[in-house]
């Protein structure tokens, strides 16, 4: 093998055999489809972050913590992976919250919170844990579509 194909293979050295690549290729996937999931809902309800930001929150999460996990990073620095992306997040959600003086209100507190849950998906996804991030992603699908509805049901 010539050094430039040696060197262009050491490019993969992440997904060096099928399995590894089928993983990284499921992993950030699942993030995609879960992010895609929740952008979906919140985009159906005319929210301005629809399916794209969730499906790239969620993708940009997983990568996050997929790449030094595959790289080797102990766990202990892993979860310093974590804190940073969920506070990075949050910087994020915060920009999706308007206060409204004049009206004494506030909007965009629900789609932060769903950014952040995506995040928190996406980080599932890429360490792993698709079963979690399968949960959680359906139980924030089934709170942000049906729990509106039964606050209108029990106010009249």
């Amino acid at each position: 093998m010539t050094p430039a194909l040696e060197a262009l293979a050491g490019e993969f050295a992440d997904a060096a055999d099928a399995a590894a690549f089928v993983r990284i290729v499921f992993r950030l996937s699942l993030a995609a489809l879960l992010g895609g999931l929740l952008g979906y809902q919140r985009e159906r309800q005319g929210k301005a972050a629809g399916v794209r930001t969730h499906m790239l929150v969620a993708l940009g999460a997983a990568l996050f913590i997929l790449v030094p996990e595959r790289a080797g990073t102990p766990v202990v620095d892993l979860t310093r992976v974590l804190q940073g992306v969920a506070v990075g997040i949050g910087f994020l959600g915060a920009g999706a919250i308007v206060k409204h003086d004049a009206e004494r209100s506030i909007q965009g507190l629900t789609t932060a919170a769903g950014i952040w849950l995506t995040a928190a998906t996406g980080l599932a996804c890429g360490a792993g844990r698709a079963g979690t991030a399968i949960v959680s992603a359906s139980l924030a699908f089934v709170i942000l579509a049906l729990v509106p509805h039964i606050g209108r049901v029990t106010d009249k």
